[in-house]
């Protein structure tokens, strides 16, 4: 389903003020206590949808007074059919404790608050019928399959976890399941041994951090072929056995070439392979660290272009979301803003800046329709609460064309200067919207504070009606920009004029700078131009009229 909020822009292949500071974060974690790594060991079976799992946590606790663990976990309850988990035993470094497990809240007990960078292991053993977060049914061809569905928060429906986007952790999945299935998760497979009565263990280990919803899990009949390798790491494709020809066709570009492209301009790819997979938990594409999944409509053996478009994207969350993750999902553009834009780069690199301009055309226009309709609709959250409202399509196009636009601003290299910066930083971690400023404004020496505030955190486009006259006395193009204020506020934004003369098809490029809510320019041109345009080369996302004056 997120995926489905990138592909309509792609089916064309005033004053200074400090940003707010942030809401406290409400999404109930622990904030002493650092998860290091979770192992889980599982039972599916086609003759019940109930799992039976076990977790063995491992803990450092990063600040003092802590008393108990807490761990997100869906409860069974009547309200869900019957269906989430009931928990059975609870042990902490082997010692079996007492627990509490109510309203979705796994509460594990501590003897005695421990030391300061001490660490624990805690193992919960369970069972139950996932309500969501698992989806156990019957794929297009009718075979039974098990995938993941984990975004946002969803996790927690069948795995206890820390269950919130800041807390990264490693991880390793160990599967008991009927032989007749292969089994794809995060990482990298260590273990297949067939079991006695003709079930099969599986483990794959994940030695890289994530977040919880990244963590992926898919078992069914499937096609996997060994692509290629990057960087010595394999690529992959698995898909339902009846797609072998048609998904092996589908995913075989542009995979490598996408990895190759974000290596060189953002920094090296985090994960230990890469693998597409064919999947009906989601209905677009998923970008589950190094485990991608993507609907099962995705396949259809003619190389679309609108799912090449998803690949591209979820893809690039491998560096944006992944390796970079947001601290708080108030700062959730940082993921979607920043994998929408960077599809768009690739398009520009791999199939022309026309394609990319006609897609960048196609993302301004969802940008105003949304924003027609949902006036005060900021990008950056002011402390979310309800996990339904993580994302819009604002989030998706509106933070792309912010990154567009400053790029526009601070130029090409030093915009890329700025990323590979930020990535380096706050690689395999996590990330704010002020640690991305404070790395673009030291790669560019120009104090940005102005721009993430009227682009991030106040609602709102640039609204511009302009006109041009040229005066052959005086030998100048006279320019005459109307803003007109949202809310009462006005933008600053440097705006560009393209003057064509001569019949040339490259116009000469004269830089604005709107701040008030009237301007009028003059420039010195040497004769009639043949046409003036406003930002020629579209790096502002406005709505403008600009027209030629009698």
């Amino acid at each position: 389903m997120k995926a489905l909020l990138l592909t309509a822009a792609l089916a064309f292949a005033g004053a200074w003020m400090s940003p707010p500071a942030m809401p406290v974060d409400t999404y109930p974690k622990n904030p002493n206590i650092d998860a290091l790594h979770y192992a889980f060991t599982l039972e599916l079976s086609d003759t019940t949808d109930r799992l039976a799992g076990e977790l063995a946590l491992d803990v450092r606790f990063v600040g003092p007074g802590v008393r108990a663990v807490r761990l997100d976990l869906i409860s069974a309850s009547a309200a869900l059919s019957g269906k989430g988990m009931i928990v059975s035993e609870v042990r902490v470094n082997t010692r079996k404790v007492a627990f509490t497990h109510v309203n979705n809240v796994l509460l594990v007990p501590l003897d005695s608050a421990p030391a300061v960078n001490t660490k624990a292991r805690v193992v919960v053993r369970y069972h139950g019928i996932p309500a969501t977060g698992l989806k156990i049914g019957n794929n297009r061809y009718g075979d039974r399959t098990f995938f993941s569905d984990n975004w946002p928060d969803k996790a927690r429906h069948w795995l206890p976890t820390i269950d919130h986007v800041g807390d990264k952790a490693t991880s390793e999945f160990i599967v008991s399941a009927p032989a007749h299935y292969q089994v794809v998760s995060n990482g990298r497979q260590v273990e297949s041994t067939d079991l006695p009565g003709t079930r099969r263990r599986t483990h794959w280990k994940n030695s890289v951090p994530i977040s919880p919803w990244l963590y992926v899990l898919g078992v069914a009949r499937f096609a996997m072929q060994q692509v290629d390798t990057f960087d010595g790491k394999p690529i992959e494709t698995w898909v339902y056995t009846q797609d072998r020809d048609a998904g092996f066709a589908d995913f075989a570009t542009p995979t490598k070439d996408v990895l190759a492209f974000y290596s060189d301009y953002v920094g090296p790819f985090a994960y230990e392979r890469l693998a597409n997979i064919q999947s009906n938990s989601v209905s677009g594409g998923m970008e589950a660290a190094s485990a991608i999944l993507y609907s099962e409509s995705s396949v259809s053996g003619t190389g679309s272009v609108r799912w090449r478009n998803v690949v591209i994207h979820e893809i690039a969350h491998q560096w944006f979301g992944n390796a970079v993750t947001e601290a708080d999902w108030d700062d959730v553009w940082l993921s979607e803003g920043f994998a929408t834009y960077f599809t768009l780069l690739y398009i520009e690199h791999a199939y022309g800046r026309d394609e990319f301009l006609r897609s960048l055309h196609a993302s301004r226009n969802t940008v105003m329709s949304f924003a027609a309709k949902n006036p005060a609709y900021t990008i950056i959250h002011k402390n979310l609460s309800r996990m339904e409202d993580v994302t819009s399509s604002h989030t998706y196009q509106k933070g792309s064309w912010t990154l567009h636009m400053l790029r526009g601003v601070l130029g090409s290299a030093a915009f890329q200067r700025g990323i590979r910066a930020y990535y380096a930083t706050h690689f395999n971690s996590t990330a704010t919207t002020a640690d991305f400023r404070r790395a673009m404004e030291e790669a560019s020496g120009q104090e940005l504070g102005w721009f993430f505030e009227q682009w991030l955190y106040q609602p709102g486009t640039l609204k511009i009606d302009g006109t041009w006259r040229y005066e052959a006395a005086a030998k100048q193009l006279r320019i005459t920009l109307n803003q007109t204020p949202t809310d009462g506020r006005l933008f600053t934004m440097p705006i560009e004029v393209g003057v064509f003369s001569n019949g040339q098809p490259v116009p000469t490029v004269e830089r604005l700078r709107v701040t008030e809510q009237r301007h009028v320019f003059t420039l010195s041109v040497p004769s009639a131009p043949d046409s003036v345009r406003l930002d020629p080369n579209m790096w502002v996302l406005m709505d403008a009229t600009f027209t030629r004056q009698p």
